[in-house]
């Protein structure tokens, strides 16, 4: 078994291979790849073993995916969790089996290679939501750009266009830089919010290992006419907590997330930008949410 670590937004977490699997590749974690770790700070660690069969089948207790895929939720009496992972409309290719508080977990999986590494690419994202929700961290559907020392995040439903805007400040906005495009990490300190890269970015191939101080989100709505409004708290937090990986069954992961994204919404601004896909949106936004 070779374990391997990993450091993403200051956590460190921990995955077991064994030693004669060829099969699961990630290369996205790479940038945030270290050489050791110290098993009483890790986060969590997770151990691919498709030998492993649980000794009892938990409750289902809800459903839910995330665009990418579908996730089925079970639950043990000891508060444990048992999840399949299934590609969009697929068989399953994973069962997730993990502690409580998401500190220790085991994924036996199934199928072609390229299903059991998209089953362990998922779990990890999973559990890294969930085992870090009590630490001020939220894994946030969003895609980020970096300029001048600040990160702005783009938020909005599948197709609503947040890569296309990030896209148009790509090419127009100068010193514009792509953090990651689906699934950053933000962090909530007594002084500071921070958006760090990750190794989950979609369908885009953005995996750094960078961060940034937050300087504003921008939920993205598609309308005829540009025009950007920034919103009160209340609004603020009915947007931004939707474009949070949570779960709504587990009250430790849900209430710590809420209470982040209340001390989020105190510390950075969200705006709403109706907008076309040109030009002229972005210039609009990049010049209300620098002000």
């Amino acid at each position: 078994m070779s374990t391997h670590y990993y450091v993403v937004a200051e956590h460190t977490f921990a995955v077991s291979i064994p030693d004669n699997e060829k099969g699961i590749e990630l290369p996205s974690y790479e940038p945030f790849a270290v050489v050791a770790g110290r098993m009483e700070e890790l986060l969590f660690s997770l151990e691919v073993n498709d030998e492993f069969y649980p000794s009892e089948k938990g409750e289902l207790i809800g459903e839910f995916d995330c665009g990418a895929a579908d996730f089925g939720v079970y639950r043990l009496p000891d508060g444990a969790y048992q999840i399949l992972i299934s590609p969009p409309g697929g068989a399953y290719c994973g069962l997730l089996q993990a502690s409580p508080r998401f500190t220790k977990a085991v994924i036996a999986t199934r199928g072609e290679d390229s299903l059991r590494t998209f089953a362990v690419n998922n779990a990890l994202m999973l559990v890294y939501a969930f085992a870090s929700a009590g630490m001020g961290t939220l894994l946030v559907h969003a895609s980020v750009i970096k300029n001048d020392g600040k990160g702005y995040l783009f938020l909005g439903k599948s197709g609503t266009g947040k890569s296309t805007h990030s896209g148009l400040w790509l090419k127009h906005i100068e010193g514009s830089e792509l953090l990651n495009d689906d699934n950053p990490v933000v962090r909530v300190y007594d002084d500071s919010v921070v958006v760090y890269g990750s190794p989950w970015s979609g369908k885009t191939p953005c995996y750094r290992n960078d961060s940034v101080q937050i300087g504003a989100f921008v939920q993205i709505k598609q309308k005829q006419e540009n025009r950007i409004v920034r919103e009160m708290p209340l609004q603020a937090f009915a947007v931004l907590l939707p474009s949070m990986s949570t779960m709504k069954w587990d009250k430790h992961v849900y209430g710590s997330i809420c209470e982040s994204v209340g001390r989020l919404i105190e510390n950075v601004p969200l705006y709403t930008l109706g907008c076309r896909p040109d030009q002229e949106a972005a210039e609009i936004c990049y010049a209300e949410v620098t002000k």
